[in-house]
């Protein structure tokens, strides 16, 4: 069972945003940076309390602060912002006619009203990482004799790509926004699971026959991944 709330907390480099969130599957409590929104998320197990928690958060307050203090500026989805789209910025711009999104020449034209806007590009974007993901997650597995039960999207914070027991793969949709190398390796990675669910020898024998890319991908993604992180 999962049960969250929020709060600010004092520490001494001023106020925290500290988002609680209680697991019953949790084993011990844990604490981490969500960049997606600049907080602070302490994860609980059933019988921990909250004071163990703020211990955590106490004694790790100055990296917390350090690392919140360090992710980049946020970029949101509106009028004239620039934001990447397969590694390739482009500008938002709102358009006074035609429909929907429509992707010309660097531009993201979205149509409609001006307070959808921000709701339209996003959903443009989950469904245009999904549509191409799941197409190179086939292209990659079908060689392999294996295929994805189903793949879909998230906006996670912490994992650019899943793959479970079931074949089921699920990307960030913000991985949309990364060079198309990154999203090949990714892809690769997850695919490599359909055959080996672990980090084995054979699992990486095997991500490398599917990319190329995996050591300049994961360069990428460790500079780079706390700023998509942040647009949207």
């Amino acid at each position: 069972m999962l049960s969250s709330s929020s709060e600010i907390v004092m520490l001494s480099g001023g106020a925290t945003e500290v988002h609680w969130r209680r697991n019953d599957r949790a084993r011990q409590v844990s604490l981490r940076i969500d960049p997606r929104v600049g907080r602070v998320v302490i994860t609980l197990p059933s019988r921990a309390s909250r004071q163990s928690g703020l211990q955590l958060l106490i004694a790790h307050a100055e990296w917390v602060q350090g690392r919140l203090a360090a992710l980049p500026r946020p970029v949101l989805f509106v009028d004239g912002a620039l934001v990447p789209l397969n590694g390739v910025e482009h500008r938002i711009v709102h358009a006074t006619g035609g429909r929907g999104v429509q992707i010309a020449n660097g531009i993201i034209h979205v149509a409609g009203g001006i307070q959808f806007l921000p709701r339209r590009v996003k959903d443009f974007f989950r469904a245009e990482a999904r549509r191409q993901f799941a197409a190179l997650a086939v292209a990659k597995a079908g060689p392999l004799g294996v295929a994805p039960r189903r793949v879909s999207v998230k906006d996670t914070s912490s994992r650019w790509g899943s793959c479970t027991s079931q074949r089921d793969l699920a990307f960030s949709w913000r991985l949309l926004m990364a060079p198309e190398f990154v999203q090949d390796y990714v892809v690769a990675h997850e695919v490599a699971h359909l055959r080996h669910m672990n980090h084995s020898a054979p699992f990486w024998d095997l991500v490398d026959v599917l990319t190329e890319h995996r050591e300049t991908a994961i360069g990428w993604l460790r500079r780079e991944g706390a700023h998509l992180m942040r647009i949207g």
